[in-house]
């Protein structure tokens, strides 16, 4: 059974409706606001639907399309790693990049590396 991780909901989401252009569906599709525009707010990833005449179909397109982009699967990875680990990236690069946790290495006169500081 998996379990889940991340739940999004609508206030995660800017969701606008536009009259679609020309193409399939003619008077009903420039008439109407059919076509969806999604945009995640956290991750910046957005999308659009605008293949359809039905506005759910629209809507259903285009979150399958924000479900792809690559800044959505990012910002679902830095999601899933929080919470295995339970600390955010950005704590944990912070820990990695501390003085203690460096080592700082430089040629000396010979032309050959040394550890400078430990």
């Amino acid at each position: 059974m998996k379990e889940r991780t991340t739940i999004l909901s609508k206030k995660d989401l800017c969701i606008e409706w536009f009259s679609g252009g020309p193409g399939a569906g003619g008077q009903h599709r420039n008439k109407h606001q059919n076509c969806c525009r999604i945009k995640h707010l956290e991750s910046g990833a957005f999308s659009q639907g605008t293949e359809e005449r039905n506005r759910n179909q629209n809507l259903r397109n285009a979150f399958k399309r924000l479900c792809d982009h690559p800044l959505m699967k990012i910002w679902i990875s830095k999601k899933v790693y929080e919470i295995r680990k339970g600390e955010s990236i950005e704590q944990t690069v912070d820990q990695l990049l501390a003085t203690e946790n460096l080592k700082i290495e430089g040629k000396n006169i010979d032309g050959q590396w040394e550890i400078l500081k430990t």
